[in-house]
């Protein structure tokens, strides 16, 4: 069973290429109090509203804040940290944070790779998306980041 906790950063991303519907594959996802009132905010992405997740309350820790990490991210990394879930975000600052922290970290392409792993999308549809993330999203993702993502893809279904 996959336990997640995501900041804005995964659900705003994948919003932007239509793609909601794909952290569906993670069995239990929550969604940090914080989190979910920066989405209503800044206009959650189409679809967010029928998800089925559960909201938490965390405190974020200050000292997370101070290494740059905002209220949503923080409180998402202290709910992961606290349930031994692994953390959704595509914030290096909140990534880096996470692996000091001993919490398990994938952003959007670990999500799409996910998908296609649990049967939900085939390789080149998640290529694809990958590539998607890349162009047609807000999120700066390297070049080499997504060429790792799609040799991931081609291991997995390799082996």
């Amino acid at each position: 069973m996959i336990v997640a906790v995501t900041d804005a950063g995964p659900l705003i991303h994948l919003g932007e290429i239509d793609s909601l519907e794909l952290p569906e594959v993670i069995d239990e996802l929550v969604v940090p109090e914080s989190v979910r009132r920066e989405l209503e905010a800044g206009g959650a992405p189409g679809g967010f509203d029928d998800r089925s997740v559960e909201v938490a309350t965390a405190g974020g820790d200050e000292s997370w804040v101070e290494a740059g990490l905002d209220a949503g991210e923080a409180a998402a990394l202290a709910v992961a940290a606290d349930r031994d879930a692994i953390l959704l975000t595509d914030d290096l600052a909140a990534r880096d944070a996470a692996t000091e922290t001993g919490v398990e970290v994938h952003g959007s392409i670990g999500i799409i790779a996910l998908a296609s792993g649990r049967g939900g999308l085939t390789e080149d549809e998640a290529a694809q998306l990958m590539r998607s993330l890349q162009t047609d999203t807000s999120l700066f993702v390297t070049d080499a980041v997504v060429e790792h993502g799609i040799e991931i893809l081609r291991e997995d279904s390799d082996g």
